[in-house]
């Protein structure tokens, strides 16, 4: 049976890794993409400074995200309907250290009660399986057979995360998430956030 996971990607603000301002989120059920998501959000007071760097990296200001949700009210709502609880439920990031540490900043600071989830990274996905020169989200996506056609649109990071991952299982023949992490010797974790 072919893999299982929800791919995510954030943007942030600024600097602080509470200052989420826009999540992408893929979700893949038997090595299909079932369902995607895209949302703005309003970062929680005192994250919510947008910093030109930021700015020009993704391209969202103060003014896009004055009527979005707060990441409380749309974390929630991914928790109940697009990551159900499911013994098969596995987050994936590209670099999933920030991903992990926006989720867990950005709760604590909107005072979130943390889940726990299992999580795996398809940086470290791409380092075992792929030979580059550069790991970075377009060159490894590129190497899946796909482009990133936004590189910093959560949507699109998010979709080029789940081509690689969709690939690496391909190439190792894995049926989950589990055999796949094990093939390459990359550490599935369990996190709280």
């Amino acid at each position: 049976m072919p893999v299982s996971f929800t791919a995510i990607d954030f943007e942030t603000a600024n600097r602080s890794l509470a200052s989420a301002c826009a999540l992408g989120v893929v979700r893949v059920r038997d090595g299909e993409v079932v369902d995607t998501r895209y949302s703005l959000l309003r970062p929680p007071p005192g994250h919510d400074a947008f910093e030109p760097g930021n700015i020009r990296v993704h391209g969202i200001r103060p003014a896009d995200v004055v009527d979005a949700p707060t990441f409380d009210v749309a974390w929630d709502w991914m928790c109940r309907n697009i990551l159900p609880d499911d013994p098969d439920a596995v987050l994936v990031a590209h670099n999933a250290v920030f991903d992990t540490g926006v989720i867990r900043a950005t709760n604590r600071a909107c005072g979130g009660v943390p889940r726990s989830w299992d999580y795996a990274c398809s940086l470290r996905l791409a380092r075992a399986a792929y030979m580059l020169r550069s790991y970075a989200l377009p060159s490894a996506s590129r190497e899946a057979g796909a482009e990133v056609e936004d590189h910093h649109n959560a949507l699109s990071d998010a979709l080029a995360c789940a081509q690689i991952v969709l690939d690496v299982a391909r190439r190792s023949g894995a049926g989950s998430m589990a055999e796949l992490t094990a093939h390459y010797g990359v550490r599935m974790q369990r996190g709280e956030f």
